[in-house]
């Protein structure tokens, strides 16, 4: 077999698609392969670059790659899309691949480790399970108003309703329609136990990370935003600093800017989703500390004269993207939140200069 130097693989739940390059760009080789077949396959192959799409599985054939001595990058697929020739197939993804990684101005995604994927998972389960939450709520609301039973607004109130529901003494309600809801109310019982479970797990987590605890100083960022940061950015050094990190969540305004004129929309939610939610949720929570005038600080001062001008809500997003250029500094710098009345956060510190973030 010719030397292969680079190879763009598409993987897949069974079959993986393999496009395999030499030194000169010239095609040596196209296999599809059985998931069986990956292992013995690359095990044999003398080191080479392997790229894939960072999508479902990715990471783990990324480690097991590597372990054979392969050097593996991972692409976001938004950026494959326009290496796509024509009509799309499994053949046409993977030298899409195999063309993307050549281009200098290509960026990758960091493989994570199973620690890192494992912490995410707790994020995704609690994610899941508050949504669920939220509709038994709804729906218990719903039924229940429908009776003319209605409590205040909060999910703590929703007990009265459980505790309604459970009093088979009560007329408020009749015999079917407590058997309708007695089901739902068990659910969100059980629901909110497993959420308090994973709330533990994630708060073990953060107290277990380092990098974790040195985000929770940060105003708006708890343990949970901050071991969701600290998993899904392992490497700081992939941005080029603060503003480019928070452009990958998302949270600057979109732009169609073209002769010369610059328009600028709202902001452009791209990136992790859940991420750039749980920023903008915590922004809230620490706008509401700074609204009071009690926090003398220079991000409290510049965000209560932001908010003498917009309202509360654009303020938030503002502040959650001010919070993501501090996060990416705590990250890079490899220190603690200082809060003070001068500098700035973003800017690449000098390797003389004294390693604390002021906003």
């Amino acid at each position: 077999m010719p030397e292969i130097v680079t190879i763009g693989l598409d993987i897949a739940k069974n079959v993986f698609q393999v496009h395999a390059v030499d030194r000169s760009g010239r095609i040596v080789l196209r296999k599809a392969l059985r998931r069986s077949q990956i292992q013995s396959f690359f095990s044999a192959l003398p080191p080479c670059l392997i790229e894939m799409e960072a999508c479902a599985t990715a990471h783990h054939w990324a480690r097991t790659l590597m372990a054979f001595g392969h050097a593996v990058r991972l692409i976001p697929p938004a950026y494959v899309k326009p290496y796509l020739r024509r009509q799309k197939n499994d053949a046409a993804d993977a030298a899409a691949i195999c063309e993307a990684v050549t281009r200098p101005s290509m960026r990758f995604v960091p493989v994570k480790s199973p620690q890192q994927q494992s912490t995410l998972m707790l994020h995704g389960a609690r994610d899941l399970l508050t949504g669920q939450r939220t509709a038994l709520i709804n729906a218990l609301r719903g039924h229940c108003a429908e009776l003319g039973i209605v409590v205040a607004q909060g999910a703590r109130n929703t007990r009265q309703l459980i505790a309604l529901i459970h009093d088979d003494t009560s007329p408020d309600l009749p015999v079917t329609a407590r058997i309708a809801l007695q089901p739902l109310a068990a659910m969100l019982i059980g629901i909110e136990a497993q959420i308090a479970k994973l709330d533990k797990a994630i708060l073990a987590a953060h107290r277990s990370n380092p990098v974790s605890l040195r985000l929770a100083t940060i105003p708006g960022i708890g343990p949970i935003v901050a071991s969701c940061l600290s998993a899904s950015v392992p490497d700081a050094g992939l941005f080029q600093g603060s503003r480019e990190f928070a452009a990958y969540l998302g949270l600057v305004p979109r732009q169609h800017s073209t002769g010369g004129k610059a328009r600028l929309g709202s902001i452009s939610k791209m990136g992790n989703r859940h991420l750039r939610k749980l920023l903008v949720v915590g922004a809230h929570a620490a706008l509401y500390s700074m609204k009071s005038g009690k926090t003398r600080t220079a991000l409290a001062e510049g965000t209560r004269s932001l908010l003498a001008k917009k309202s509360f809500k654009v303020v938030a997003v503002a502040l959650a993207n001010k919070m993501a250029r501090i996060a990416w500094a705590v990250i890079a710098r490899s220190t603690a939140y200082e809060p003070g009345s001068t500098g700035a956060a973003g800017r690449r510190p000098h390797r003389r200069r004294a390693q604390t973030i002021r906003p």
